[in-house]
């Protein structure tokens, strides 16, 4: 039998940081007229690259007709989410007892920039458990939902996409896995979910959606898993 890879996401699954993301984008925003529920804002949003992120705004700053989108928006959003890093930051409960539990080749593959996603990972203590499988979307032409950046990530792992289990918080990460044809397990244990993450999930093609770390536990300790 094959061992499994498993390919995390970061922010949401590794570390607490979506809901602050989430806080800080849409307060900024909405202060230069761009508003979305909460829930459609994570449908559509979470788990882009900032590339792709900062293009779909552009285009519906575009429609409200008020000119170029304002690009100091997006230094606004980095100075303020840092800041709050630096005293709320902290990795999802119980994820290092997962890793220390996984005998298996490991990556995590995000749609943060380089730098930041190194730095991350550094905060939380989490950088060692995956070094030097660490790989951002920066590294690949197109962002999750593309698959793009879960190949990458195993070719670098030397797995078969088959063999891989990736574990991902947004419907955009899971539609990537999935079109991958790697195994998605969706997980819900982030403090930003919202109640309809989960079936927002199974409807991106997750195989099964976790609602906790200790959860996940249980199923690698389960025969089959």
């Amino acid at each position: 039998m094959v061992q499994a890879a498993y390919i995390f996401d970061c922010d949401g699954v590794l570390i607490d940081s979506e809901a602050i993301y989430i806080d800080v984008e849409r307060a900024l925003l909405a202060d230069i007229g761009l508003t979305y529920p909460l829930a459609d804002y994570q449908a559509r949003f979470v788990g882009m690259s900032d590339r792709d992120f900062q293009a779909a705004l552009a285009a519906d700053y575009g429609a409200l007709g008020r000119g170029a989108f304002p690009e100091t928006l997006f230094a606004r959003r980095a100075e303020e989410c840092w800041r709050r890093f630096e005293t709320e930051l902290a990795p999802v409960q119980r994820i290092t007892d997962l890793l220390a539990a996984l005998d298996a080749p490991k990556a995590v593959a995000s749609s943060s920039t380089p730098d930041a996603l190194a730095r991350k990972l550094a905060m939380t203590g989490l950088a060692g458990h995956f070094t030097p499988h660490i790989y951002s979307s920066a590294m690949v032409a197109h962002g999750k939902p593309a698959p793009d950046l879960f190949l990458f990530a195993a070719e670098r792992l030397s797995v078969e996409p088959r063999d891989c289990i990736v574990i991902e918080d947004s419907a955009n990460g899971v539609k990537a896995g999935v079109a991958a044809g790697m195994r998605v397990w969706g997980f819900t244990g982030g403090g930003h979910a919202d109640p309809g993450l989960h079936g927002r999930l199974f409807a991106a093609g997750a195989d099964r959606v976790f609602a906790s770390h200790d959860a996940i536990l249980g199923r690698i300790g389960a025969p089959g898993s």
